[in-house]
């Protein structure tokens, strides 16, 4: 839980401090879609929100572009899976209702089985 939240606040950090060019905001049906971006111009995250809370899908990207960061919300809570990316490893949170209920962690050497029929 205590790993989720400095997550969670280092990508809200990360939001707050390098903004050069500024936020834009889109209506999209009864959400609102924010988009931040990094110091180079690229997307930093892109989140919605509903009646000022977090809803649905926040997405965070690196300053190159890439996905570090997949995670949803419903009112403002968390709900689902979240996948946060690392330089070599991949973990998945399981929130149910704001509560962290099971973590999976993947290094780059773990093997993965394939099947191709």
């Amino acid at each position: 839980m205590k790993k989720s939240l400095i997550y969670a606040l280092f990508f809200i950090a990360t939001v707050g401090f390098a903004q050069e060019k500024s936020p834009t905001f889109e209506k999209s049906g009864d959400l609102v879609k924010a988009t931040y971006y990094h110091d180079n111009g690229l997307v930093s995250v892109q989140v919605f929100f509903k009646d000022k809370k977090v809803t649905g899908e926040w997405i965070s990207f690196d300053t190159e572009g890439n996905k570090t960061q997949i995670a949803r919300y419903k009112e403002g809570k968390k709900i689902g899976k979240w996948f946060i990316w690392g330089k070599e490893s991949l973990k998945e949170l399981n929130y149910t209702n704001n509560v962290l209920v099971s973590v999976n962690h993947w290094k780059s050497e773990s093997s993965v089985a394939v099947n191709n029929k």
